[in-house]
């Protein structure tokens, strides 16, 4: 157990592997006890959070206590089949997200300003 780790520590991750995965394509019957016994297989899970509403059904979050499980619940269930439906399995990017949501905060910011100071884009 303590090579295991120590082989662990020296290994080297790319930058977009994280503890948190998006999972798309989930069928919307699936029920959290089949996610936990889904997923449970590959380490602990701190969390799975499944998207109830019209425009989240059939995504999820899960969030493992380890890098290094999420790691491989990211290899092997990407493309699993369940219920009829091929899993898409994903690290979870907070850049990718945020990063519309910051271009419109700027977008808006800068036509304030333009207000604010009388300037126009007809100049």
């Amino acid at each position: 157990m303590a090579m295991a780790a120590k082989a662990r520590a020296n290994v080297r991750l790319p930058p977009e592997v994280n503890r948190i995965l998006f999972v798309r394509n989930l069928p919307f019957k699936i029920t959290a006890e089949e996610m936990y016994d889904l997923f449970g297989k590959y380490g602990p899970i701190r969390q799975i959070r499944v998207g109830t509403a019209q425009d989240t059904r059939g995504t999820a979050f899960v969030v493992y206590e380890d890098i290094f499980d999420a790691k491989a619940a990211c290899d092997h269930l990407s493309g699993f089949n369940v219920m009829n439906r091929y899993l898409i399995v994903l690290y979870y990017q907070p850049n990718k997200v945020t990063k519309k949501r910051d271009l419109d905060k700027k977008e808006a910011d800068i036509n304030d300003m333009k207000q604010k100071y009388g300037l126009g884009n007809d100049e």
